[in-house]
């Protein structure tokens, strides 16, 4: 849970660093100056930001560490669970990478956005570690059928697309990230901004057919629920999104927004994870009811 909470604590940063124009606080990677590990005064509030941001990377890499340790060490151990803490540690160094050369590009809206869309790759893996750890290694069994399972991964896929559309309105809003001239991505923010809100409709639009149809079937309380709570955040996500929009995005509404679309991506995965259930593998599996012996009647 550290991890997890590490990871979405990583993307508000992020995002600080890039409203308070301090993207180019620490001009170069993976030193602060030249001449220099850390941030200077002479380089003010801007690389402070910047520095924190990068020095809050090796929290994150101490809580992921932490879970790789406490999969190594439990008995018995759990391979799948290990590999997991393990990839969470192999995307946080691919994210460090591409965040030095978000620096050493001078901000190429492209990188940027890169940088970002690895964070919900980090999130993924964090609550994947987090919800096995509560789980068996018995073989997954259904708790819906296969076309609530289908119309799950077309949410998920969806949600993708706004979180990668998301980063483009970013690349080309302005938020650039520093207050020197950065490049921005060559088309009008406002036209995005509005392929952005289409695509957040349709991932709404979506999430409240899975929920009706996952009422219809009588599914169990779990899958019902975990809809239920991506369906508040997505709503909660749309109401800041409308008003960073005709407010001229605020800074604290579009870091708000930030933390939004991590929390809709964690509630996308948990509504997949909660259509399945992994016993231990010593644990017997219940045969559905219909498929039960009947019960001799008791004699008098």
């Amino acid at each position: 849970m550290a991890a997890v909470v590490m990871s979405v604590l990583i993307v508000v940063t992020g995002g600080a660093v890039r409203l308070t124009s301090s993207g180019l606080g620490c001009p170069t990677w993976p030193t602060c100056t030249n001449d220099s590990l850390t941030t200077t005064s002479a380089m003010g509030i801007h690389g402070a930001i910047e520095f924190t941001n990068r020095m809050l990377t090796y929290v994150l890499c101490a809580a992921v560490g932490w879970a790789i340790i406490a999969a190594r060490s439990a008995k018995p151990w759990r391979r799948g669970l290990t590999r997991l803490g393990w990839a969470q540690f192999w995307v946080v160094m691919g994210n460090a990478v591409l965040g030095g050369a978000a620096v050493l590009t001078h901000l190429n809206p492209y990188v940027v956005a890169s940088h970002f869309m690895l964070s919900p790759l980090l999130i993924t893996f964090a609550v994947l570690t987090w919800q096995r750890s509560r789980e068996g290694d018995g073989a997954p069994r259904p708790l819906v059928g296969k076309p609530v399972v289908q119309l799950t991964w077309v949410l998920a896929a969806a949600t993708g697309a706004l979180i990668a559309v998301g980063t483009l309105v970013t690349g080309a809003g302005p938020h650039a990230g520093d207050r020197s001239d950065v490049p921005r991505v060559p088309i009008d923010w406002k036209t995005i901004a509005q392929l952005h809100a289409d695509l957040a409709w349709v991932v709404c639009g979506l999430a409240t057919a899975l929920w009706f149809m996952l009422r219809a079937v009588d599914a169990p309380g779990g899958p019902r629920h975990r809809v239920r709570d991506l369906l508040v955040v997505l709503l909660s996500q749309g109401v800041i999104g409308y008003v960073q929009y005709f407010t001229h995005l605020p800074e604290l509404l579009v870091g708000l927004h930030m933390l939004g679309a991590a929390l809709i991506w964690i509630a996308v995965v948990r509504v997949l994870l909660s259509l399945r259930e992994r016993p231990h593998a010593d644990t017997p599996v219940p045969a559905p009811a219909e498929l039960q012996a009947p019960q001799p009647a008791p004699t008098a």
